[in-house]
């Protein structure tokens, strides 16, 4: 796997402070997407153990909340594998940071359906994510006053309610209000 990019404290990407980890590849190539560099599987640098290293560096002040993936497409299942390395290791060294990633694959109809390469990869993956942002950017339905999305299709989803209930629960305001999102 390649990445495009880090970024050390986003505060773009999910509540709070974060390390954002922008990966290389991605096959939706959505009109109007802000990052089509990263389409291409190539692009960027290669993804290694330093690689790794770094993120886990970047988490260890108390400010960081946690991390968010983006891309190109963290659910390729070219790039699975080599962000389930990460997440292993985050969830060991940070069990308290939080891990939110965005996809443009549905999490009930594609992630879900283990239509994105090995189950076994795909669960374990999931099982790490505390939120899913899903759905393709749809530039007709782009509306710049959503909260951590681009386009109205999408969904901010809780995935441990998700996986517990069986079926989408949307996530809530991260301070707790009960405001929802907008």
């Amino acid at each position: 796997m390649n990445y495009a990019t880090i970024k050390n404290c986003d505060i773009a990407n999910g509540p709070g402070v974060r390390v954002s980890l922008f990966v290389s590849g991605c096959t939706h190539r959505c009109k109007g997407c802000f990052n089509a560099v990263a389409w291409d599987f190539g692009y960027g640098e290669p993804f290694t153990q330093e690689t790794v290293d770094t993120i886990l560096q970047m988490l260890a002040p108390d400010y960081v909340q946690g991390l968010t993936l983006l891309g190109g497409e963290p659910f390729e299942p070219q790039n699975q594998p080599d962000i389930l390395c990460l997440l292993r290791q985050i969830k060991k060294k940070y069990p308290q940071k939080s891990i939110w990633a965005f996809s443009g694959y549905l999490f009930d109809k594609d992630i879900l359906a283990g239509r994105l390469g090995p189950w076994e990869i795909t669960k374990e993956y999931i099982s790490y994510l505390d939120v899913l942002v899903d759905g393709p950017f749809i530039e007709v339905q782009k509306d710049l006053s959503l909260r951590f999305r681009g386009s109205s299709n999408q969904r901010i989803i809780d995935v441990p309610a998700s996986l517990q209930k069986g079926e989408v629960v949307l996530w809530e305001d991260w301070q707790g209000h009960g405001k929802g999102i907008k």
